[in-house]
């Protein structure tokens, strides 16, 4: 079934106590559709870049079957630029410098042929910019969301108009608590599903994740890494394999749920281990399938 990603493009300059790289292409937008595109295969991608992006980098996503048809150009602007600087436990950050250029004026308008898209995944982005997209699409079955301390802090009432919107949110636990005002996460859930997300995922960096639904709670592990390179991006991947299995599985209940879950901490976990979107570029469909299995073995116990 189609999915439809809107989301940020953008340039990194990221800094670890390992290593460092500049000009990295990155992005909330790119993230995820890269990562939904190992199961999904209809992807509809809505963005914004400057004239300084290239033909080299537009291609790479048409290279990878995303249809990028919607992402506007602006001539003779520049592209969304973040850079930061990770601390030895590679958890936490400083961001440096933050440049929006043409993400500051963007309005995404989505073309005719995305708006019937069964599949939607509002990446981390302006939550007034996610309500006009969600006021352009028609019907969709599953509108998956991500957010961050920004907005949480900046603007908790439109970000609460939008939540209102969506079948399921993404966040990290301590936006979790920020957004509840709760320290507990099992009190702290009750509290965001009743403002509109029904299903409710709480990442946890490397404690796994946890999925909230009517059914109950499911705890999914992390995968245990030697090295870390680049935790930039490893959200919007564990968003981008989350919607991609469920828009390939076609069917939202409990089991692709959960399986979904342990899908997006499968592309998470590959995300890291190199900058950018680079493992993702080398990583193949069997890469995929082993580590999944290796989730499910991680929490096995036979009979």
């Amino acid at each position: 079934m189609s999915l439809l990603v809107i989301g940020s493009l953008a340039f990194d300059d990221v800094e670890t106590p390992f290593a460092k790289q500049q000009n990295i292409l990155a992005g909330s937008g790119t993230f995820i559709s890269i990562s939904a595109g190992f199961f999904a295969e209809n992807i509809q991608l809505v963005g914004v870049v400057g004239e300084d992006f290239g033909e080299k980098n537009l291609n790479l996503y048409r290279e990878r079957g995303i249809d990028i048809s919607g992402v506007q150009v602006v001539a003779g602007g520049k592209t969304f630029r973040w850079s930061g600087r990770y601390h030895y436990d590679m958890n936490s950050r400083d961001t440096l410098d933050t440049q929006l250029n043409v993400l500051a004026d963007f309005n995404p308008v989505i073309p005719h042929a995305y708006q019937q898209a069964k599949f939607v995944c509002l990446g981390n982005i302006d939550p007034v910019l996610q309500k006009s997209v969600l006021g352009q699409i028609s019907r969709p079955k599953l509108v998956v969301c991500d957010t961050m301390n920004f907005w949480i802090e900046g603007k908790p009432k439109e970000l609460q108009e939008t939540l209102a919107l969506v079948d399921a949110l993404i966040i990290n636990d301590s936006e979790a608590r920020q957004l509840s005002k709760d320290p507990n996460l099992i009190k702290s859930a009750r509290i965001i599903r009743a403002m509109g997300p029904k299903i409710l995922i709480i990442k946890k960096g490397e404690h796994g994740a946890l999925l909230f639904t009517d059914s109950g709670i499911f705890s999914a592990p992390a995968y245990p890494l030697e090295t870390v390179f680049d935790p930039t991006g490893a959200g919007d991947c564990f968003a981008g394999g989350f919607i991609g299995y469920l828009a390939k599985a076609g069917e939202v209940n409990d089991q692709t749920l959960r399986r979904a879950v342990l899908y997006g901490s499968t592309m998470a976990s590959f995300c890291v281990e190199k900058f950018g979107v680079e493992r993702l570029l080398d990583l193949t469909p069997l890469e995929v399938g082993d580590r999944f299995q290796s989730f499910l073995d991680l929490s096995k116990i036979d009979d």
